[in-house]
């Protein structure tokens, strides 16, 4: 029987900084903490990232009101710095982000498998989400 590939998901965003911040800021942990939430109730405690090829992350993600939370980690498969990061989470799936500096501003492209559980519609709009905080969080900051 044939597997049948995941489907793939894309958001993305233009945010109003340079390529060098928008990298820093998506990827050390002080800042992680600060936007990687797709709604104002949940919020991430704590995050690690060994950003390098074979490294690994994890972002603690919770509710604020301590009722549910998960930990979200992977390991990295690419890292090319200012350009792109892909990594595998730890259910299979593979996540792909491209960043796309033009002077003062930088496109992210985030591409994700789809989970099963979840509509596609849901998923996308919660990764959009999340993506949409780190731009307020970048651009403010």
């Amino acid at each position: 029987m044939e597997e049948k590939q995941p489907t793939k998901v894309t958001v993305q965003a233009v945010v109003q900084a340079p390529v060098e911040k928008v990298w820093r800021y998506w990827t050390e942990p002080d800042h992680i903490t600060k936007w990687n939430q797709a709604s104002e109730d949940w919020h991430a405690p704590r995050a690690e990232n060994n950003l390098h090829v074979g490294g690994t992350f994890l972002t603690r993600m919770e509710a604020k009101d301590g009722s549910m939370g998960f930990d979200f980690g992977g390991v990295y498969d690419v890292v090319n710095p200012h350009e792109v990061i892909s990594y595998t989470i730890e259910d299979g799936r593979k996540v792909e982000i491209t960043f796309i500096g033009q002077g003062d501003k930088t496109t992210v492209i985030e591409t994700f498998d789809a989970e099963n559980a979840n509509p596609v519609e849901l998923q996308q709009a919660g990764w959009q989400a999340i993506l949409d905080n780190f731009k307020a969080y970048t651009e403010q900051n």
